[in-house]
């Protein structure tokens, strides 16, 4: 099976339902960043993804807080990072990162761009862009997880 493919969603419920079947190939302790821009879709594939999970909380992004975490039942806890506002490496240590990447939870991270080092090899990257000809269309390049 292929370990990095792309995928283009029309929409919203797309999008949502493309983290679902994310969800569905996901083991514990797996890591996931998600790199875009504002706006690009990376909570609405998180939301997705939490779905699939069996989450039924209500998921937005935690840009204030740092991190959301959530309960589910296969997996245990799930902790979704929004690192925006965190300037460095030493920032994200301080905060007990480390902690939250040696669990077994499923963890997800939106703007991981200081944290990349900390990252395991073999973690999951997806990038997310909006579509040149059609603002509801998101293309979704995702590596290191089996389609």
């Amino acid at each position: 099976m292929e370990r990095d493919f792309a995928v283009i969603t029309k929409n919203e419920k797309e999008t949502i339902d493309l983290g679902k079947q994310i969800a569905s190939s996901l083991k514990s302790g797996d890591v996931i960043s998600l790199y875009g821009d504002l706006g690009s879709g990376k909570t609405r594939l998180v939301k997705g993804i939490c779905e699939g999970l069996g989450i039924n909380n209500v998921v937005n992004s935690p840009t204030f807080i740092i991190v959301n975490e959530y309960s589910s039942e296969k997996f245990g806890n799930v902790y979704h990072f929004d690192l925006y506002r965190l300037k460095s490496e030493d920032e994200i240590l301080a905060m007990g990162f480390e902690d939250y990447m040696n669990s077994r939870g499923i963890v997800l991270i939106e703007w991981p761009r200081h944290a990349e080092r900390l990252l395991p090899a073999d973690s999951i990257k997806i990038h997310i862009s909006h579509s040149v000809e059609n603002e509801n269309e998101r293309w979704i390049k995702i590596e290191g997880i089996e389609k």
